[in-house]
């Protein structure tokens, strides 16, 4: 059996403490898709960490975390995040498996992506410059060395191919930084990568499924960045949505069971593209000085604004989502009033549709009010003594999306999670 947690907005929704949350009742915890451009904080023993490629699960001593085929894997940030999480007391050789189907990040793509952001001028997408989308490029160009390969003899060979090629893409672009050194740390991290237990991924996980163990499928970036159905071009490289668990682990669609979606009380952006319900105003800045809206990769400001309904229903369809998981909600707190978007506005008409090109149409985000709350509820442990404003406000999102919430984080804290 299979269950899947993902984010359903632009990424940054708490996914992290989440995945940390539900581990205690899965046997595995499996990364699908992404790269080190996800970055899931963790609290452990009351001090932060944040995990870019280690499966959330990796804390918790008897529980298996993969690296699925669907991840493009830097291994000079696995190696680094290793070593992170090493220092807290875990064995990750003991619970950390790769799968040999993962494509690397190498260094020459790092440099890519910088020289291709770097070109594109005022057009640029906020790409965090780690390599992923060129990782992606190589991978379905049939170019991409693979975890598997660091296993082979010819390795180096092959790597010496593939950066003269990706040379040649740099010359191109008039790129000339030396990255010398990224190459050294790349090497070093190689090796110590082959000290890890490599796996053939999808009869890994398979086998395990058949023992009836229960795996969580752990989303990294948002459904809105999903590089088919999100705010394209001003989206991510790989599949976010539950679909590309699939693909990104090897396992068939019918052991699929529940799609737990994670949003939060509000709404958040990185970098480019549209947001439609963005705050450009003193409200928008006090979501992000009280919300600590700051990016766990990048330290980027976060872009802030009112819940959209409109792309978290959409979200919601084309991921499955059988539960919701509202994170933040206590950032809410302080605010006396909150607005809810149902509807654009789009040409004079109203639209409860994501149109195909967002970022091309003049999008009126269409509110409805609510009273907030005025409490503080990072010390509510029951549903039950929740204020009512806040159940009020909450009901009327299970209503639209026809999806319930299920789960409440009212706090960074491990146990601050209201069930529902």
């Amino acid at each position: 059996m299979v269950d899947v947690l993902l984010g359903l907005q632009w990424g940054d929704e708490g996914k992290g403490k989440i995945v940390d949350y539900f581990a205690p009742q899965y046997d595995i915890i499996a990364r699908f898709q992404g790269g080190p451009n996800a970055g899931h904080t963790l609290y452990v023993n009351g001090e932060k960490i944040v995990l870019h490629q280690i499966p959330s699960g990796i804390f918790h001593e008897n529980t298996i975390n993969l690296i699925g085929n669907g991840v493009v894997l830097d291994a000079v940030t696995l190696k680094k995040e290793y070593d992170k999480v090493s220092a807290f007391g875990v064995d990750g050789r003991k619970n950390l498996f790769i799968a040999e189907r993962t494509h690397l990040i190498l260094p020459t793509h790092r440099a890519l992506d910088k020289a291709s952001e770097i070109s594109k001028g005022n057009d640029k997408i906020g790409s965090t410059l780690k390599g992923i989308g060129p990782a992606y490029m190589d991978k379905t160009g049939r170019n991409g060395l693979r975890v598997g390969d660091l296993l082979d003899k010819n390795f180096t060979t092959q790597y010496i191919k593939l950066r003269l090629k990706h040379q040649r893409m740099l010359d191109s672009f008039g790129f000339n930084e030396d990255i010398s050194a990224w190459e050294e740390e790349f090497f070093e991290a190689i090796e110590f990568m082959r000290t890890l237990k490599i796996v053939n991924g999808e009869y890994f996980v398979n086998e395990k499924i058949r023992e009836g163990k229960k795996v969580l499928a752990e989303g990294a970036q948002g459904s809105m960045l999903d590089v088919d159905f999100g705010t394209f071009p001003f989206v991510t490289s790989s599949s976010t949505i539950s679909a590309g668990v699939c693909t990104g682990l090897g396992i068939a669609p019918q052991k699929i069971k529940e799609v737990i979606g994670v949003t939060k009380a509000y709404c958040t952006r990185v970098g480019s593209g549209p947001f439609p319900t963005e705050l450009h105003d003193e409200t928008g800045e006090r979501l992000r000085k009280t919300g600590n809206e700051f990016g766990a990769t990048t330290g980027r400001p976060r872009r802030c604004g009112w819940i959209d309904l409109v792309a978290l229903d959409f979200a919601c369809m084309v991921n499955g989502v059988t539960q919701l998981v509202m994170t933040k909600s206590d950032v809410l707190d302080a605010f006396e009033n909150l607005s809810v978007c149902t509807s654009y506005k789009i040409d004079g008409k109203e639209a409860k549709q994501v149109p195909y090109q967002i970022c091309k149409v003049p999008i009126e985000p269409q509110y409805q009010s609510f009273e907030g709350w005025m409490t503080d509820i990072t010390k509510i442990t029951d549903h039950k003594d929740l204020p009512a404003t806040m159940k009020q406000y909450i009901e009327f999102i299970n209503n639209y999306l026809g999806v319930k919430v299920s789960y409440i984080s009212n706090g960074p804290g491990r146990d601050q999670i209201i069930k529902a």
